[in-house]
């Protein structure tokens, strides 16, 4: 596995406040890019005492999840004779907000991700220890709040309901599995991560905002939805062929990728891909087709 030069000369390099990994400092090799980071994005110690409580904790992501199917159960189950609320407001609000904050961490994320893929070969990139590879840094810092937001964005779910919307097994289903994965994946420490979690930010940027624009009821006219769905088919087909990759490396010695955390990751995009892509041929191919005919 390549490093980048900087190892030589002891330039740019630090120790984690995690395990003393050495990690190279990305906003001290890019100082002008450095300097538009808070000093808030730094991490601290209690960044490093975060991820362990997740690896002491690992009941929390799933006692969510069941909460999170009960809370769907019951809800749909009060709203049957209940009204549907009127929120498009508010959920134009939430959307935003989401929208905002995934063009936060795409554009804190993304430069670091096009720095490691361009100056460490793609095995390096899905076998090298998470916390040399994406540092003790901003980039950490972002990484960690993507694993947790996955829990916020859970309450997508409520506005559907209380609107009394349809529900789709899609829907919830990547709701549940992607908190479970990337919950593991944190604390199985497994570098592609890195990977999912920028092309997610960058996807979701786009998609939120899209929602805002529908709530708002100013959806631009030359912006084809098939978008959208395009881009979450070509986030899943990312997802398998990083997977497939990483899994092939992950048997050897010093890869540090968990090949339980791979499989499961696998089959989570996998999935993914055969459903948006069912939902894709459904919504803009037959659904098309029945309008034209008719």
């Amino acid at each position: 596995m390549s490093w980048y030069p900087t190892e030589a000369t002891g330039v740019c390099l630090k120790q984690s406040l995690r395990n003393n990994a050495t990690y190279e400092d990305f906003t001290c090799v890019y100082p002008t890019l450095g300097k538009t980071y808070f000093d808030w994005e730094f991490p601290s110690h209690g960044a490093a005492n975060v991820l362990t409580f997740m690896e002491n904790n690992n009941w929390l992501p799933i006692l969510t999840v069941a909460l999170y199917a009960l809370a769907i159960f019951a809800g749909q189950k009060y709203m049957a004779n209940q009204p549907a609320w009127d929120w498009r407001y508010r959920l134009a609000a939430w959307n935003l907000f989401l929208a905002v904050f995934s063009a936060a961490g795409f554009f804190r994320m993304a430069p670091h991700l096009l720095h490691n893929l361009w100056h460490y070969d793609f095995k390096t990139n899905v076998c090298t220890d998470g916390l040399t590879l994406a540092g003790f840094g901003p980039t950490a810092y972002w990484g960690l709040i993507f694993a947790w937001s996955k829990f916020f964005e859970l309450f997508d779910t409520f506005f559907i309901v209380v609107r009394k919307k349809k529900l789709m097994f899609l829907h919830w289903y990547h709701h549940i599995t992607v908190l479970l994965c990337c919950w593991h994946t944190v604390v199985s420490k497994t570098p592609a991560g890195f990977i999912f979690s920028v092309v997610n930010y960058g996807v979701h940027m786009v998609m939120y905002f899209y929602y805002f624009l529908m709530a708002i009821r100013c959806k631009p006219k030359w912006f084809n939805p098939q978008v959208i769905t395009v881009a979450q088919i070509l986030q899943m087909v990312v997802g398998v062929s990083v997977c497939v990759r990483a899994y092939s490396w992950a048997s050897e010695d010093g890869c540090h990728a968990s090949a339980t955390n791979i499989k499961g990751t696998l089959l989570m995009y996998a999935s993914y891909l055969y459903l948006f892509c069912e939902f894709f041929f459904k919504r803009y191919m037959i659904t098309t087709k029945r309008t034209k005919t008719a």
